[in-house]
């Protein structure tokens, strides 16, 4: 078992679900590939998350030539608030999502 975790990036969890969905349960090599030609945003960071899971696998003297992503967890990481002035003094409110992504190699 090898973990890694991407604690606070700057994107919904109901976006990079839909990334990390699609590696669920593949080996190691074949989610690399096809998150390589994926054309959403959250696709370079979830493969370097796993990348990094990889490399931690490696210095723990563990074989990765067959390693499967077992599970990969997105959960909310808080978000940040701001306001915008709206007509008449009022304010809306922005509210900007952020993930924690965390990787379970095996």
């Amino acid at each position: 078992m090898a973990h890694a975790t991407l604690k606070s990036y700057n994107q919904s969890p109901r976006k990079v679900r839909l990334v990390t969905d699609l590696v669920k349960g593949k080996k190691v090599g074949a989610a690399l590939t096809a998150l390589e030609f994926l054309p959403r945003r959250a696709g370079e960071p979830v493969a370097k998350l796993i990348k990094s899971a990889v490399a931690n696998a490696k210095a723990a003297g563990k074989d990765t030539d067959d390693m499967l992503v077992k599970q990969i967890i997105v959960e909310s990481a808080g978000m940040m608030k701001k306001f915008r002035p709206r007509a008449m003094g009022r304010a809306a409110p922005i509210r900007r999502r952020k993930s924690r992504v965390i990787v379970t190699l095996a």
